[in-house]
């Protein structure tokens, strides 16, 4: 069993509203829900395997107000509470705060020590790690491919912006109105080819060996699990990879607040979690997904409904 949680956002901040000023934010509490599914997970028997923090851990309301390391000093104290390791997805919020080469260095960069090497690309965050026999975890990185957390001179930061220009001639680049593919936005992003080819030799093994895979990371890449904006940009690449192999059985994801869910045509499960921050006092936003050998169990909290998933 793991738990799973998305889009703490954390920030010591007042209520607040998103983008379009419709959807309220209770940036301090989400600690408070944070704190509440922390000790939940800590009563469980047997104990959890390890917890998924799927990115957007603490607020971009951090960076303008200079708050950033404390913000996320306070997330991290809270889940160092937890007697088994988190692994977490890098999300769009987490590079309003701090550079690639930042996170690298801290406590957000998860990669266990001893798990098989990650792509070839210098500073791709995407690995796997097997926590039981014949079951894998991969982790992607779906800001490989963003301007978010890079020094605008680089290379990397160039041949995104390029490709985002050409998707989206918005003056705002956080804007999809017009596009015809709406996902690309600067607030999204996507996997470099080199993640990629990465990820197809990770299946490609784990077909041979009769491995069951869970693929998670920040970004949705299936538009019936989110809505037509908030997917990865080359969301239809990581799918093709994924259909091109047997072993997948679910993609877990974040960013998108509402949550979704689908099933697609090639049987995989597709579950987007539903948000920490728009998540009242009165409630919260977390889960337990218990693994069998032919099915997963998801047992949510508060917005977060139970659901099985066979395979």
């Amino acid at each position: 069993s793991f738990g799973v949680i998305a889009d703490v956002q954390y920030a010591d901040a007042d209520d607040g509203y998103d983008f379009s000023g419709c959807r309220r934010r209770y940036y301090r509490q989400s600690l408070t829900l944070l704190q509440n599914a922390v000790e939940a997970w800590a009563t469980e028997w047997p104990p959890l395997s390890f917890v998924l923090q799927l990115g957007d851990s603490i607020d971009g309301l951090n960076a303008r107000r200079g708050e950033a390391e404390g913000a996320l000093a306070q997330v991290l104290e809270v889940l160092r509470r937890l007697p088994v390791p988190v692994h977490h997805a890098w999300g769009n919020h987490e590079l309003y705060n701090f550079s690639r080469a930042r996170l690298a260095r801290s406590d957000l960069s998860s990669r266990p020590a001893g798990a098989a090497a990650g792509p070839p690309a210098g500073d791709c965050q995407a690995y796997h790690f097997s926590p039981a026999p014949r079951f894998r975890f991969v982790l992607l990185d779906a800001y490989d491919l963003s301007t978010l957390g890079r020094e605008p001179d680089s290379p990397r930061y160039k041949e995104a912006l390029r490709l985002l220009r050409e998707k989206n001639p918005n003056d705002d680049l956080n804007d999809p109105a017009g596009l015809q593919e709406p996902q690309f936005v600067e607030f999204n992003g996507g996997f470099s080819q080199a993640q990629l080819d990465w990820f197809n030799e990770v299946l490609k093994l784990s077909d041979e060996n009769q491995e069951k895979v869970v693929v998670t990371g920040h970004l949705p890449i299936h538009p019936d699990a989110s809505d037509r904006v908030s997917v990865a940009w080359n969301y239809q690449d990581a799918l093709s990879v994924i259909h091109s192999h047997q072993c997948v059985v679910c993609f877990l994801a974040g960013h998108m607040h509402d949550g979704g869910y689908c099933l697609d045509s090639h049987g995989v499960h597709h579950l987007t979690l539903e948000g920490v921050i728009e998540t009242s006092s009165e409630s919260n936003a977390f889960g337990t997904i218990y693994v069998y050998k032919d099915k997963m169990i998801l047992k949510g909290r508060g917005r977060i409904s139970d659901r099985v998933m066979h395979f």
